[in-house]
């Protein structure tokens, strides 16, 4: 996850603007920093507010008696073309009758849910962030183990659901190593489309010494050794107020597995599409000191600006209900929303990239998930069936032309490209609306998105995102849209 401001690039003299991931982090150089200072010594473990996990065996199985090698990927010209990336997402009424119910069950309809049934059980939770102690209903769902056709060194979930006030989700991964042993229960989240039952939240702390949850990503220690992560399931846990018919409804559920190539550079793609998508614009710059409570203002909303015009784009929009608790002198009030309901109290930011999808998927029949695309063909094969793409990516000054600052972690909306092959993307980085338009060139931007290595100011080597992504569509897409989605792993 990087929700950072962009900032100017100090000098080479001057301290770096965020401390070198540690060894074996995941590749996101804000957060890792981030998380390597808070210092936090907690070990993993299934949510308090879930079902008590079934034993390993129970979850998997007996270990295979042939697990899948780790990758020996290489950062070639072809590793772009196929076996770097993984995406797996539970959606249709086959998908969650496949899973293991208690106390949910499959709800038919034009968009196939999973709800609660008949609960299977009562638990408390007490809310790290407001200290309150509520006890809730719950019922559970888990995943059929799915092998990741990637052994992977990072997984990251999302999820689409609708959480009406009295009910909130819980997410967790677990995992089977390509050496047949397993990782805990790790929670990817706690989430709630509202903020008035529970505070969404991301939790901090989880490993097992071989592998570690960063806010919403889930990574492999040292990827050197070999070690990868061979297959998962995830299980939901939903929640509801005790005694009530409520209900969370989850649409889709998913993870997107890598196992991205240490790389400084990408090859350098070819031209293949000459389009320009009519997405709205908005300035995160201009709500600087708006809601500080949220991250600190309009400074650090890259990744909640990005969303709110990805969803105005596809024609939704809140509603002025919706918008009633913003102070009525602050102009485009969709983008203080945005930020309040995508805030992650734990990482005390925007910036979850699962939180964001999520958000987008609270409006009517919207799908959106968190995945990495492998080249900026691929980009380009959403561009031209009308998807936008918000795209993740880190740089100095310097390594970005028209930009006119560096950042160690920022998203962008990309809207199109030229007739040369240049990226034109709405960058919310900008001072006004008007300004949110630029046009990137091609070499530069894709190498700034695809790498996973990079040098900063100071010389020292810190992370890339590898090409992360979120994609939000209509939950009822064109044939056109299904094919492109489908040519970059998502279904």
């Amino acid at each position: 996850m990087t929700d950072a401001t962009p900032l100017p690039t100090p000098s080479p003299a001057a301290p770096p603007p965020a401390a070198p991931a540690p060894s074996g982090a995941p590749r996101r150089t804000v957060l890792a920093a981030a998380l390597a200072a808070a210092g936090s010594a907690v070990t993993a473990s299934a949510s308090p507010a879930s079902a008590s996990p079934a034993s390993a065996s129970a979850v998997f199985g007996p270990a295979p008696a042939t697990v899948p090698p780790a990758s020996t990927a290489s950062a070639s010209a072809e590793e772009g073309a196929h076996g770097l990336v993984d995406n797996r997402f539970w959606t249709s009424c086959t998908d969650w009758r496949s899973g293991t119910a208690t106390g949910t069950r499959a709800l038919a309809g034009r968009r196939p849910a999973l709800v609660i049934g008949a609960p299977a059980g009562r638990t408390e939770y007490t809310d790290p962030h407001t200290g309150t102690k509520t006890t809730w209903d719950y019922a559970t769902w888990t995943s059929p183990e799915h092998l990741s056709t990637v052994p992977a060194t990072e997984v990251i979930a999302s999820w689409n659901a609708d959480t009406p006030a009295g009910t909130w989700i819980a997410v967790e991964l677990k995992g089977r190593y390509t050496d047949g042993s397993e990782t805990p229960w790790y929670v990817m989240g706690r989430w709630a489309g509202g903020d008035g039952d529970i505070r969404r939240t991301s939790v901090d702390g989880q490993k097992d010494g071989r592998s570690s949850v960063w806010t919403d990503t889930f990574a492999i220690d040292d990827p050197a050794s070999g070690l990868r992560l061979a297959s998962y399931r995830l299980r939901l846990t939903l929640h509801r107020r005790p005694g009530t018919k409520l209900t969370p409804a989850v649409w889709r559920v998913g993870a997107m597995a890598s196992d991205i190539p240490d790389r400084f550079t990408v090859p350098a793609s070819e031209p293949g599409l000459a389009r320009e998508l009519v997405v709205p614009r908005y300035s995160q710059n201009t709500h600087i000191g708006q809601y500080p409570e949220y991250d600190n203002g309009g400074e650090a909303w890259c990744s909640p600006t990005s969303s709110q015009m990805i969803i105005e784009y596809w024609g939704r929009k809140p509603t002025a209900e919706d918008l009633a608790w913003v102070n009525p002198a602050f102009a485009d009030p969709q983008v203080c929303h945005a930020a309040r309901f995508t805030y992650d109290y734990q990482y005390e930011g925007c910036g979850n990239w699962p939180f964001n999808a999520a958000y987008a998927a609270t409006y009517d029949d919207m799908s959106a998930v968190v995945t990495r695309l492998r080249s900026l063909t691929e980009l380009e094969t959403l561009i031209r069936a009308g998807i936008p793409a918000i795209t993740s990516q880190s740089f100095l000054k310097e390594e970005l032309t028209g930009a006119g600052y560096g950042t160690a972690g920022h998203l962008m909306t990309v809207i199109g490209f030229t007739a040369s092959g240049d990226v034109i993307a709405n960058d919310p980085a900008s001072p006004t609306n008007e300004a949110v338009r630029r046009v990137y060139r091609r070499r530069e931007w894709e190498n700034i998105w695809l790498r996973t290595k990079r040098y900063n100011a100071s010389g020292k080597v810190v992370s890339g995102t590898g090409g992360v992504c979120y994609l939000y569509w209509p939950a009822h897409p064109t044939t056109a849209q299904l094919r492109a989605l489908a040519a970059v792993g998502v279904r």
